[in-house]
């Protein structure tokens, strides 16, 4: 594998616990409202320490553990929505900078403080990022701009700060890309997803599925 210490850094360390707030007249219970935390934060099992997640059918667990995003794809986002964004806004637990995390590769490892992390996927926004952003139709918005940012897996526990550098331990081929996972599908990408033990089982099979599909 090919180490590149680059640019990479932790802008921001965020984390939220459930609570419950009204939308659209029923309670929703929700974490995606995430804050800064100063100073190291325990990376290690599923979470970050002082971090939950409210429904995990569907979110947390191994191949979700931390999710990231990076201040390149906020810019991004400050141009087509006339705003400047605080770091946590996405619900992310790392607001990073320096890694293009749409051309990452799952099973690219990083070195992040005290702790070794994996690119597991992408994220698939539901409505619960609508709220977050006061716009029900921000979800698709969000979908269509292909920006999804990246769901880490842990290695190696270890403590995490504001100001870590990331040095990236880039996977063997042939890999899965995170942007390739939010395009339209090639056959070529699907064979790559089955055969690639580091995608996430889900992924595998939905691939799987559609590939026998086309087949007949």
């Amino acid at each position: 594998m090919e180490t590149s210490s680059g640019r990479g850094f932790v802008v921001s360390v965020n984390v939220g616990r459930p609570r419950v707030v009204d939308w659209h007249g029923r309670s929703v219970r929700t974490a995606i409202f995430k804050e800064p935390v100063a100073g190291a934060v325990l990376a290690s099992g599923v979470n970050l320490a002082g971090d939950d997640q409210a429904d995990r059918r569907v979110h947390g667990g191994h191949d979700k553990a931390v999710y990231a995003y990076s201040v390149e794809d906020y810019r991004w986002w400050a141009g087509e929505l006339g705003q400047e964004l605080p770091p946590g806004t996405f619900g992310e637990n790392l607001t990073i900078a320096g890694v293009d995390l749409t051309g990452a590769a799952i099973g690219d490892r990083w070195s992040v403080g005290g702790a070794v992390l994996e690119i597991a996927q992408p994220r698939q926004p539901c409505f619960k990022l609508g709220i977050r952003m006061g716009d029900a139709g921000f979800v698709e918005r969000f979908e269509a701009a292909r920006r999804p940012g990246a769901y880490l897996r842990m290695v190696d526990p270890g403590p995490v700060s504001p100001g870590d550098g990331i040095a990236v331990t880039f996977a063997s081929g042939p890999v899965v890309r995170i942007g390739e996972l939010v395009g339209d599908p090639t056959l070529d990408l699907l064979a790559r997803m089955v055969a690639d033990a580091r995608v996430p089982g889900g992924w595998r099979r939905e691939a799987e599925r559609t590939l026998r599909r086309v087949n007949g």
